[in-house]
Parts: C-alpha cells; structure tokens; sequence
C-alpha cells in the first residue's frame, strides 16, 4: 500500500544545510496500524509531510497504491491527495460555523465526487458515535467529539492511507484512550491502513509495526507491545 524509498530530505545549503531526513526505507501493507515515533526534531513530521505529498522529498521516492507519486506534477498532486490520502491531526481543525455534518463531508465536496454523499456521511458518522450531533455547529460540541468528527472527514473518500499527526496530542487521557481505540476500531472494521506520528508511544497499547526516527533515519520493528 506504501513505499517509501530511499527518501532524503534537506533544508538550506551550504553551511546552512539541514538533513531532515536521510535514506529512509520501509514499506506499510494494506490494513497496518503503524506508528511513527521519535524525539521533537527527529524527522517524524518531516517524514508525515512526504508521505502526505505537503512536500517534495530531495531525493527517493514515495510510491502510494502503485502510483510513483514523485511522476507526478503539481496539478496532479492534489487531486492525487485528495483521492487516496486522508488526514487526522492534533488539532480538530473543524470549521466552526458548519455543522459536524457539513464538516465531514467537505473532503467529498471538494473532489467533486458524483458517489451518493449523504449515504457515506450518515455511514461514518454512525461509525464514530455522533449521530445525536451531526446537524450542531462545530462550535458547540467537545473536543473529544470533534476530534470523531475530524476521524469521520479524513475517512470520507476511502483514502488508501490515513496519516494522522498527535492526533490525541490536544485531548485529555481519558478521551485520548477513546480516541486511539476508535482509530483502530475503524482500522480493523474498514480495513484501512494508518499511520501515526505520536510522542506517546504507549497510549496507542499494540500495533503492528512501530517506526522509530532518530537523525533522520528509520528503525523498524514489527508488533512491538506497548
């Protein structure tokens, strides 16, 4: 489902130069719950913004569903993202003066999708336990519901990877626990495949594969418990 390959990274030149990343290499399957681990300023963001097609790597290539993203031009890239990427982070990033609802079903209005959407939105917002709360304003619902929200809308087009960024790093342990749960309940039941930056390692309990970033390099090791 992923490939990452001989990806580099680097800000600046000359002296300035700053090598955020350098040749990494691993490869995600379908269905995998990974997390992405390390310390403030070890790659792991940087990595997440590759993975995500924000930027573009220096050197390497990211390849999602088969497609080489780096043959990809501008153009393509954003439709490309919007088609097999869904996005998770630490902040809901919901639009306050739209319904939970109409949140959640932007990513689909965006890509202009003829797919029956309110069909999909009532399915996903049944997923996450909102359906008493779908048609109230962002403004008025908990941070841990609109971080269910913000589950449902990165989920909406089916993306073949999900990349969430702390997504529990903005929530209190006890919602972050509902949270991580809910996360890899829709992972199992959907059978998507997610990546997660995280600096608390053991809240997310086991997961199939923990990648650890440290200067820039990857160290992978599978199933490793909490």
């Amino acid at each position: 489902m992923l490939e990452v390959i001989g990806l580099d990274k680097t800000y600046g030149s000359d002296d300035t130069q700053v090598h955020a990343l350098r040749g990494v290499d691993f490869a995600v399957e379908k269905g995998e719950f990974v997390l992405v681990v390390g310390s403030s300023g070890s790659g792991k963001s940087t990595l997440l913004n590759m993975i995500g097609l924000l930027d573009r790597p220096t050197a390497g290539k990211v390849v999602i569903d088969g497609t080489d993203t780096a043959e990809l031009g501008d153009g393509e890239i954003s439709t490309f993202r919007n088609r097999k990427l869904g996005f998770i982070f630490q902040f809901s990033n919901l639009l306050t003066d739209l319904t939970v609802y109409e949140n959640i079903m932007l990513p689909k209005q965006i890509l202009g999708s003829s797919v029956p959407k309110g069909e999909r939105v009532e399915d996903l917002i049944r997923a996450v336990g909102l359906s008493d709360q779908s048609h109230r304003r962002a403004n008025r619902i908990s941070g841990g519901q609109a971080q269910r929200a913000a589950i449902a809308r990165g989920l909406v087009n089916d993306p073949a990877v999900v990349l969430a960024d702390e997504p529990t790093g903005n929530l209190d342990s006890v919602t972050a626990g509902t949270i991580v749960d809910l996360m890899k309940s829709m992972a199992k039941k959907m059978g998507l495949t997610f990546i997660i930056v995280t600096h608390d390692r053991h809240q997310f309990g086991d997961v199939d594969r923990v990648i650890t970033i440290k200067d820039g390099r990857a160290f992978d090791e599978a199933r490793v418990p909490a």
